[in-house]
């Protein structure tokens, strides 16, 4: 029975390690100076996010973006400065609530 048991615990560890990391589709990032949630699909759940200090964000010019029609689930789509955890720089993105 021990047997049993160890072969299936062994086969479950390796399905887990096949399977592969999940994508994550909301992450807390530093918008126009504040901490927000920002996910890739509408539909997720945010997280809520810990407090944390921002760097603020550079005065600039917004880019001119055409009109668009929010995707399902949001209501409006606005630029805004984002603080890119890998460059430390802040990029224009489209965020949509």
């Amino acid at each position: 029975m021990p047997r049993l048991f160890h072969a299936a615990a062994a086969a479950a560890s390796l399905a887990l390690l096949a399977a592969g990391p999940a994508a994550a589709e909301c992450a807390c990032r530093c918008v126009g100076g504040e901490v927000r949630a920002i996910c890739s699909n509408p539909l997720e759940l945010a997280p809520i996010c810990p407090p944390a200090a921002c760097p603020p964000a550079p005065p600039e010019l917004r880019p001119l973006a055409p009109p668009r029609i929010p995707p399902p689930g949001t209501e409006a789509c606005a630029e805004r400065q984002v603080l890119n955890p890998w460059t430390g720089r802040w990029e224009w993105r489209t965020l949509c609530r």
